[in-house]
């Protein structure tokens, strides 16, 4: 195997048995030795690619990310439905949501690599608030970015509370939603869809 194709090969080896590790335990939990023995190489691999495990553990939140990007896509013009496949994507793949969970609690403050997740958050603020029918030559800041941004968050978590909290969701519903594609899933992705709807419907049609 040409040398370019085994240090690809290793780095994502390494990747993907950090997110395992992170995702169980987090930052503080994680251990560098556990990930190299799942990964079949040595410590020092570790710290030779990526210099520190907060370094890696950065890299592996930065991977997921992009992966999600491309698997959820931009805002569409049907705002309840990206709310239902912001929902089915946590749903699918939980991972996701206890990385950025043990992310929270880890750091206080500025994050790795925020200049680059902050301008892909204000490319789909853009995409929204043009599905919003909101101006789209407008300056950072302005009021229809801030509305469209703030249905971005509302949205996000409408769409991920039940897969963040489980506990919440039985506590409230009396259930716990079962596997993708089952009747309380489908039932409450339903529901979430609805609220969606009516969350970002106009003011007069919300009324009717």
């Amino acid at each position: 195997m040409p040398r370019t194709e085994h240090l690809v090969g290793t780095r994502a080896l390494l990747l993907a048995a950090a997110r395992d590790e992170f995702a169980a335990h987090g930052m503080g939990g994680a251990r560098v030795g556990r990930i190299a023995e799942q990964a079949g190489v040595s410590k020092e691999r570790i710290y030779g690619y990526f210099g520190s495990k907060e370094k890696l553990f950065a890299a592996v939140i930065s991977e997921a990310l992009t992966e999600h990007a491309t698997l959820l896509g931009p805002p569409s013009a049907d705002l309840a439905e990206y709310a239902g496949r912001i929902y089915d994507l946590h749903r699918r793949n939980p991972q996701l949501l206890r990385l950025m969970m043990w992310e929270a609690l880890y750091y206080d403050g500025g994050l790795p690599n925020e200049q680059p997740r902050t301008a892909r958050y204000r490319g789909m603020v853009a995409t929204l608030s043009e599905a919003l029918g909101s101006q789209t030559e407008t300056e950072p800041g302005s009021e229809s970015d801030t509305e469209a941004a703030s249905t971005l968050l509302a949205l996000i978590g409408l769409a991920i509370l039940p897969t963040a909290f489980p506990q919440i969701t039985r506590l409230i519903l009396g259930t716990t939603a079962d596997a993708p594609g089952g009747d309380d899933d489908d039932e409450l992705r339903a529901h979430i869809v609805r609220l969606a709807r009516r969350m970002v419907a106009p003011s007069s049609d919300a009324l009717t």
